[in-house]
């Protein structure tokens, strides 16, 4: 899979959107059992990714994924923020220039240890990682774009029954049952934009 420079500047602004759109969604579900600040942490983030362009697509995919991250990381307020970036930065880390699909399915598993390090957490907990975790098991699976961004939406609405025990929503107890997991919405999202953007193929 290699990326030109157009499709590197389609897929920033689709990652970025897709956030920036969903920005009151996020906030509302963040309300329910966080600080109610997720929407517009995530939204703030992606609009200075989005700040960055064009100069951001002209980097190699890895490094533009790098970039990506750290900005997220220095833009975005709460846990989000070094998650997520973290997530980014360590893809772009593992990622060859002209990545296969094998390529993609290690640098993910990477990127995915380094977001359980950063946040001390494992997937069944309702954070992020019960997205990315059986997201990135659909695409070692070689699942297709449709297959991976209906993992990611199912993903997300799995949480909502979920007993929250790590983050901010751990502190509810009880309580956080029957509510999405905000991290894990956003997470959909970027892998949803980034799925269809790329029309990703099951023979990657």
């Amino acid at each position: 899979m290699s990326l030109n420079r157009t499709a590197r500047e389609k897929l920033v602004r689709a990652l970025a959107v897709s956030v920036i759109e969903h920005a009151d969604e996020l906030t509302s579900l963040d309300q329910a059992i966080g600080d109610g600040d997720h929407g517009l942490n995530m939204k703030r983030g992606f609009e200075a990714v989005l700040a960055t362009l064009p100069a951001l697509a002209d980097k190699s995919t890895p490094e533009m994924l790098k970039a990506i991250g750290m900005t997220l990381v220095m833009k975005v307020g709460g846990a989000s923020g070094p998650l997520v970036g973290t997530f980014f930065m360590e893809l772009g880390k593992a990622l060859p220039e002209e990545p296969a699909r094998a390529d993609l399915v290690a640098a993910t598993g990477k990127a995915i240890d380094a977001v359980k390090a950063r946040g001390r957490s494992e997937a069944g907990q309702k954070t992020l990682l019960d997205v990315l975790v059986p997201v990135q098991a659909i695409l070692a699976a070689g699942g297709d774009a449709a297959a991976i961004a209906a993992e990611a939406t199912e993903a997300a609405e799995r949480t909502t029954p979920m007993l929250a025990t790590r983050g901010r929503a751990s502190f509810l107890g009880e309580r956080s049952i029957g509510h999405m997991d905000p991290g894990s919405r956003s997470a959909s999202l970027l892998i949803g934009a980034a799925v269809v953007t790329l029309e990703f193929e099951a023979d990657l």
